[in-house]
């Protein structure tokens, strides 16, 4: 006789929770999913603009009965528990989060590279940024009410709110009027490879994807330029190099 084919309702707890933790997981892959699809149909501007709406409509809902589940309150769309955090512990809860942004970037690669290589693996990095920094990029005027052109400023003031700003340590120093040069002066990857005795990882294909397509999406007027990034040869006080510039209309 034919077993009874399984079903959510007969799970104990712990097959539950990870079937919980799994709609979680497929809830995030679809959104990304849907994103990406209406900028292949729309175009990048148009999606982004959608993307924003979706996003925080999709929050408020999701939230909102999460909010009853777990008994808690919503103070301004924000859960009370991260208000009425301590503030230590807050800033460590944002310093996890963007750490494990780049613990979840690195399996990805390492995933890639053990199964194809490394340059595939280069390859759908590479790739990849061109899709997540005008994202990060919209995210962030978002949060700061950045506007549609906020020139170099608002790059300066975008850049901090990067997740990199988080993880790593970097500055700014202004050129003239017209640009001003970025430097990343630790860099948690490239710090992590020198203490096993590695070589600088050549990120520099990447890093001309990342900040063009992040300066671009913060204003359009931006023009990036790379002064140094790995392979090239650094000095100590910095891994990586590059110079915006706010070109005339």
């Amino acid at each position: 006789m034919d077993k009874e084919p399984l079903h959510p309702d007969m799970l104990d707890n712990a097959g539950r929770a990870r079937l919980i933790l799994d709609f979680f997981h497929r809830t995030m892959i679809h959104h990304a999913l849907w994103y990406a699809e209406v900028k292949h149909q729309m175009g990048e501007e148009k999606a982004l603009d959608l993307l924003a709406q979706a996003s925080r409509k999709s929050y408020e809902i999701q939230m909102g009965h999460l909010a009853k589940i777990f008994n808690f309150d919503m103070v301004d769309n924000i859960p009370q528990p991260l208000l009425v955090m301590e503030e230590e512990k807050q800033k460590e809860l944002l310093d996890r989060a963007a750490k494990n942004w780049l613990v979840n970037d690195g399996v990805w690669f390492q995933t890639v590279e053990f199964s194809e290589g490394m340059n595939d693996a280069k390859r759908c990095n590479d790739s990849c940024w061109a899709q997540f920094s005008p994202v990060e990029a919209a995210c962030i005027k978002d949060i700061l009410d950045l506007g549609k052109a906020p020139g170099l400023e608002g790059l300066k003031q975008a850049l901090a709110f990067r997740l990199y700003g988080t993880i790593n340590e970097q500055s700014i120093r202004d050129e003239d009027d017209h640009s001003f040069i970025f430097q990343m002066d630790k860099c948690r990857v490239q710090a992590a490879r020198n203490r096993k005795g590695l070589a600088d990882y050549p990120c520099k294909s990447a890093g001309l994807v990342e900040y063009t397509y992040f300066a671009r999406a913060i204003d359009k007027r931006i023009r990036t330029e790379c002064i140094g990034c790995p392979p090239d040869e650094h000095p100590d006080e910095w891994y990586c190099a590059w110079r915006f510039i706010l070109e005339e209309e």
